[in-house]
């Protein structure tokens, strides 16, 4: 039964799959040492806690211990722990489910994926823990601060056959927008660029060179000094709206990164970045069904800006 690239060796728990840390071919001394050494963002006093708890198994399934050997190119499991995760006092909704896929509405400020300060307050642990879903895996991605629509692979089988869906750009993804209206801009229109990480922060920046990110962009409504406006991006490039829109003299209402860092303290939740995922269209390459998905959520009325 034993498959060192599957093990299985430790249960979902609280929502968390085990991470996985495998040895160097070389070495020697205490698995403590190099566990220690090499996440050193868990305290050796803590590795030594799960270890006598058990918590640490080896890819057959073997408890390890604080006296284990450095064993060369081992599979050990563990699972990741936060102390002190602040809680998002926003909820998900789930809005399809099949054997295939699963469809959600994110709230703004709750991450997709575990990281950072960041674990059980995830979309996907949330899920996970809620659904008993072990296998639940996100397909695409969007920002922390961005609400709106996430699909997840259900079962690992069919996993990359919707991953290939985004890679080959053959779904369809329709966002919104609030963001200031400038006289001299017409619309519709597209913008492309070529975008690139700035070195500040996980900000990105548009440079010289032939474009890698395009967007398509319309105005859906106009009130005053502020507009609302439909994105769809043909590529998927990080921060690619935002990068965008405030190039264009245009940045979105609430955002904390662009065009300057301005990112509120944690659990200031009074100003969210005013842009929603609206919408996701593909053929499924599974059953062959032609698939549309619109959010419930809903971004601030343009009458509330002023």
């Amino acid at each position: 039964m034993h498959n060192s690239h599957d093990p299985r060796v430790l249960p979902m728990r609280d929502g968390v799959n085990p991470c996985c840390v495998v040895l160097p071919s070389q070495g020697q001394g205490l698995l403590l040492d190099f566990l220690t050494q090499r996440l050193p963002a868990v305290s050796r006093a803590d590795w030594m806690r799960r270890l006598d708890a058990g918590e640490v198994v080896d890819e057959f399934g073997s408890a390890a211990s604080a006296h284990s050997p450095f064993t060369p190119g081992r599979r050990y499991y563990y699972y990741r722990e936060l102390a002190d995760e602040p809680a998002i006092p926003f909820h998900e909704e789930v809005l399809y489910r099949d054997e295939q896929i699963l469809v959600a509405d994110k709230p703004h400020f709750l991450p997709v994926v575990p990281a950072g300060r960041y674990l059980q307050q995830t979309l996907l642990v949330r899920l996970k823990r809620r659904l008993g879903l072990q296998e639940l895996s996100p397909v695409h991605r969007i920002d922390r601060d961005t609400a709106g629509l996430v699909l997840f692979s259900v079962q690992r089988a069919t996993r990359g056959r919707y991953q290939a869906l985004f890679r080959d750009r053959q779904v369809r993804k329709v966002y919104e927008a609030v963001a200031p209206w400038r006289t001299g801009l017409s619309f519709p229109r597209t913008h492309a660029s070529r975008l690139q990480e700035s070195g500040h922060f996980f900000r990105m920046h548009e440079v010289p060179g032939t474009p890698n990110a395009v967007t398509e962009m319309d105005v859906v409504e106009r009130s005053g000094d502020w507009a609302r406006y439909r994105l769809a991006p043909l590529t998927g490039k990080r921060h690619q709206l935002r990068v965008h829109m405030a190039a264009l003299g245009l940045p979105l209402c609430g955002d904390g990164f662009y065009p300057e860092v301005n990112d509120p303290p944690e659990g200031d939740y009074s100003n969210p970045l005013q842009l929603l995922a609206r919408g996701l269209s593909f053929t499924d390459p599974v059953t062959g069904q032609e698939r549309c998905f619109e959010s419930r959520l809903q971004l601030r009325p343009l009458a509330d800006f002023g």
